[in-house]
C-alpha cells in the first residue's frame, strides 16, 4: 500500500508540473503537452494497480500510456511544429518496426518475454526513445527535449533491470521518468518544441525510399517465411506490424502530397502577384495586388489584419530589431503583446537594399501559419518594393520630360516660372528668375524662402504649405542687397501625376513710385510684404 501511495504522489506531481508549465509558459500548441500528461497519468495508474497485484489491468494502462505518448510525439512533429518535415522520422520508425518484428519472431518467439523481461515493453520503449532522440536532435540544444529523452531512457532501463532483478533501486528509472517529464514542461525551452519554423523541403533521396520500401515488405516476407517453414505462430504480431508500417507509409505519402500542393499554391500565387505588380500603374494597384496575393497564400480564418504601408510615415511600429550593416533581416516578429505580428520590410529584390521611403507589409494572425508562409511573404514584399520603385521611376522620368519640355518652351520668354516640390525645394526655375535676382545659377536644393526677404519668408512658407491656389506678394533679394517686389501666382498641382509640385508664376511690380499705387486692387495693405508697408508709411507721413 505504501508503494502504491508513492506512485500516486509521483504521478500527481508530474501531471501537476506539466499543467503548471503549460499555464505559465503558454506554448503555441497545448495538445501535445496535454497528451503527455495523460500518458503520465496512465503510467501512474498502471504502477498503482501493479503495486496492488492487479497485473492484467495494469498492462492495459501501460499499453494505453504508449498510445498517448505516440500521439503526443506525433503532435510534436506534425506540420508547422519543430520537425517541419517528418519524412526522415517516419522512415526511421517504419524501419524500426520492421527490425523489431524480425527480432520478435526469430529471437523472442511466441512467449513474448526474454526471461522475465516483457518484450512488448522493451520494444515500445525503444520506439519511444528513438522518437525522443530524433526530437532532441532536431531541437539542439533544448532542455525540454533532453528531459523527455532522459525520461524515455529511464523507463527503458527500469523495464530491463526490473525484469532481471525486481528491487526498489531497479524502479528508479520510473521515478526519473516522472521527474524528467514534469521538469520538461516547467522549463522555458518547452515553448520551442511547438514553435513554428519555416518550411525547408527535403530533396528526394533514393536510399530513404528504399529503406521505406524494405520496411513495408518485411512483414509479408516474415509471414511467408513462417508459412513455408510450417506453422504461423506470430500472426497477430505480424498483422499489427504490417498495419503500423502501412499507416506510416500512407502518412509519408500524404505529407509529400500536402507539401507539394502547398508549394504549388505558393508558386501560383507569387506568379499571379508578379504579373499583377508588373502591370500595376500606381500604388493603389500595388496595394490591391499584394492583398490579393496574401489572401491566396494564407487562410482567411488565420489572418487578423493586413497593413501595406508604402512609406515609413504610414507605420506606427517602434520596434525594429538591432542589426549590423549587411545583416538586416528580411522579416521579423514583433515582441509581446504584439506576438503573432510579422513585419516584412519593402526590400528591393534581388538588390537586398531598403527602399528610400521605407515601408513594410505587416500581417497579424496565427503565428504558426504565418511562419510556414514566411519565405513567400518576404518574396512578395520584395516584388512589391520593385513595383513601387518602378512606378516612382516612371513618374520621375515623366516629370523630367515635362520639365525639359517646359524649359524648351519658355527658355526665351520674359515670364518668370518656377516648379516647387512638396518640400518647397525649387525643382525648375526659368532663366528670367536668374536675370531678375542677378544670379547665374541657383544653388542645389534652394527653396523659395531662401530667395525672399526674411520678413516675407514665414508668409511664403505658410502659403505654400496650404492646399489650393492663390496669390501672394513678396520681395526677392539680390546679391547687392537691393530688393524686387513680385506678384506670385501659385497653383497647387501636387496631386497631378506628371507635375507633383506647385507651379509659381511671378510678375515684377517694383516699377511704380509707391507699390500700393501699382497694385490698386489690394484692399488691405497687410497683404503686402512687410518692407512695402514700411515704405508706404514713410511715403505718407514724411510731410
Amino acid at each position: 500500500m505504501l508503494q502504491a501511495l508513492e506512485w500516486i504522489l509521483l504521478g500527481a506531481a508530474s501531471v501537476g508540473a506539466i499543467a503548471f508549465g503549460v499555464n505559465r509558459h503558454r506554448p503555441a500548441r497545448v495538445a501535445p503537452w496535454l497528451l503527455l500528461a495523460a500518458s503520465v497519468a496512465c503510467l501512474a495508474t498502471g504502477d498503482v494497480l501493479y503495486a496492488l497485484d492487479e497485473r492484467s489491468v495494469a498492462d492495459v494502462c501501460y499499453l494505453t500510456m504508449f498510445v498517448f505518448v505516440a500521439l503526443a510525439l506525433l503532435q510534436f512533429t506534425r506540420g508547422g511544429a519543430l520537425l517541419m518535415n517528418r519524412a526522415r522520422l517516419i522512415d526511421l520508425l517504419a524501419a524500426a518496426c520492421a527490425g523489431l518484428l524480425v527480432v520478435w519472431v526469430f529471437m523472442i518467439g511466441g512467449t513474448g518475454r526474454i526471461g522475465s523481461i516483457s518484450a512488448a515493453d522493451v520494444i515500445g520503449d525503444l520506439l519511444l526513445l528513438g522518437v525522443a532522440g530524433r526530437l532532441i536532435a532536431a531541437a539542439w540544444f533544448n532542455w525540454s527535449a533532453a528531459l523527455l529523452c532522459a525520461g524515455a531512457a529511464g523507463m527503458l532501463a527500469s523495464d530491463i533491470a526490473y525484469g532481471l532483478h525486481p528491487a526498489w533501486y531497479t524502479e528508479l528509472g520510473y521515478t526519473i521518468l516522472y521527474l524528467a517529464w514534469g521538469s520538461a514542461a516547467m522549463h522555458p525551452s518547452m515553448t520551442r518544441l511547438t514553435t513554428a519554423v519555416p518550411t525547408h523541403p527535403t530533396p528526394w533521396e533514393g536510399r530513404w525510399a528504399a529503406l521505406l520500401g524494405i520496411s513495408v515488405a518485411t512483414p509479408p516476407l516474415v509471414l511467408l517465411t513462417e508459412a513455408v517453414s510450417g506453422t504461423v505462430t506470430d500472426g497477430v504480431v505480424i498483422a499489427v506490424t504490417s498495419a503500423l508500417t502501412l499507416v506510416l507509409t500512407i502518412t509519408r505519402l500524404a505529407d509529400s502530397v500536402t507539401l507539394n500542393s502547398h508549394a504549388l499554391v505558393r508558386e501560383r500565387a507569387l506568379r499571379e502577384a508578379s504579373a499583377a505588380l508588373v502591370a500595376a500603374p500606381d500604388a493603389q494597384a500595388v496595394d490591391a495586388a499584394v492583398r490579393a496575393a496574401v489572401a491566396k497564400l494564407l487562410p482567411a480564418n488565420d489572418l487578423t489584419r493586413v497593413h501595406f504601408a508604402t512609406d515609413d510615415r504610414q507605420l506606427t511600429l517602434e520596434t525594429v530589431p538591432p542589426t549590423t550593416p549587411g545583416t538586416r533581416p528580411r522579416s521579423w516578429w514583433l515582441p509581446p503583446p504584439a506576438d503573432g505580428t510579422l513585419v516584412c520590410p519593402l526590400w528591393l529584390e534581388p538588390l537586398a537594399v531598403a527602399r528610400p521611403n521605407g515601408g513594410a507589409l505587416v500581417l497579424e494572425g496565427n503565428r504558426e501559419v504565418l511562419t510556414t508562409s514566411r519565405d513567400a511573404l518576404e518574396v512578395l514584399a520584395g516584388q512589391a518594393a520593385l513595383a513601387l520603385d518602378r512606378i516612382s521611376l516612371v513618374d520621375a522620368v515623366g516629370r523630367r520630360d515635362s520639365d525639359l519640355y517646359l524649359r524648351a518652351v519658355i527658355r526665351n520668354t520674359a515670364d518668370i516660372m518656377l516648379v516647387i516640390d512638396e518640400d518647397q525645394v525649387i525643382r525648375y526655375a526659368s532663366p528670367a528668375l536668374r536675370e531678375l535676382i542677378g544670379q547665374d545659377e541657383l544653388a542645389p536644393f534652394t527653396t523659395l524662402t531662401d530667395l525672399v526677404h526674411p520678413d516675407d519668408s514665414s508668409q511664403v512658407r505658410r502659403a505654400l504649405r496650404e492646399e489650393g491656389d492663390g496669390i501672394l506678394y513678396c520681395a526677392l533679394r539680390r546679391p547687392d542687397d537691393t530688393q524686387v517686389l513680385v506678384e506670385a501666382t501659385y497653383r497647387d498641382l501636387r496631386s497631378d501625376r506628371l507635375v507633383q509640385g506647385i507651379v509659381v508664376t511671378m510678375r515684377d511690380v517694383t516699377q511704380a513710385h509707391d507699390p500700393v499705387e501699382q497694385i490698386p486692387h489690394i484692399e488691405h495693405v497687410d497683404a503686402l510684404p512687410a518692407w512695402v508697408n514700411r515704405r508706404s508709411a514713410q511715403h505718407k507721413f514724411r510731410y
